[in-house]
């Protein structure tokens, strides 16, 4: 499974809670869009995961910033994604990028609204914000390989399934 997540806003820790908690933990890889905001909360998650892929934010200190890209590519398990914030980005741009890398898949962040669309040609990803949602829910996204598909999941920490896709 590739957890994603975005937009912690965190001082101290990961803010990780429930069911985004053990997704994290129970991920073959984590992808985090941005805005950990310390360095304490890039490491508290790097902690956590087994394999991480992170990019900065347009809230993350000069310490997260010398350590992570603005933009990263993954590719996992035959899925490749291209991974941003967001703040620099309109969708078109967000699926331009996409098709530019041949990507199945755009996550991003910095709206803290978690949702799945399809862009030109490349599908769209905001897992949302597990820890400071503001007035959307809290979120994550779980995705998994099935066959030559990927399924995918809107998910609170509660566990509550909100929204299904595949890409």
């Amino acid at each position: 499974m590739l957890a994603v997540v975005s937009d912690t806003h965190g001082r101290d820790g990961h803010r990780l809670d429930g069911r985004t908690r053990e997704a994290v933990r129970e991920a073959d890889a984590v992808v985090h869009a941005g805005d950990f905001m310390t360095e304490s909360v890039l490491n508290a998650f790097q902690a956590e995961a087994d394999r991480f892929y992170g990019v900065v934010g347009n809230n993350d200190r000069p310490a997260v910033k010398d350590r992570l890209p603005a933009r990263r590519v993954v590719d996992h398990e035959g899925l490749r994604l291209v991974v941003v914030h967001g703040h620099e980005h309109t969708d078109t741009a967000l699926s331009l990028l996409g098709r530019q890398e041949a990507a199945d898949l755009v996550v991003f962040g910095h709206s803290h609204r978690p949702g799945v669309h399809e862009g030109d040609g490349v599908t769209l990803l905001n897992p949302g914000s597990h820890a400071q949602p503001r007035r959307y829910r809290p979120a994550h996204a779980e995705l998994e390989t099935d066959g030559d598909a990927v399924e995918g999941r809107l998910v609170d920490p509660d566990g509550t399934v909100f929204e299904e896709f595949t890409v």
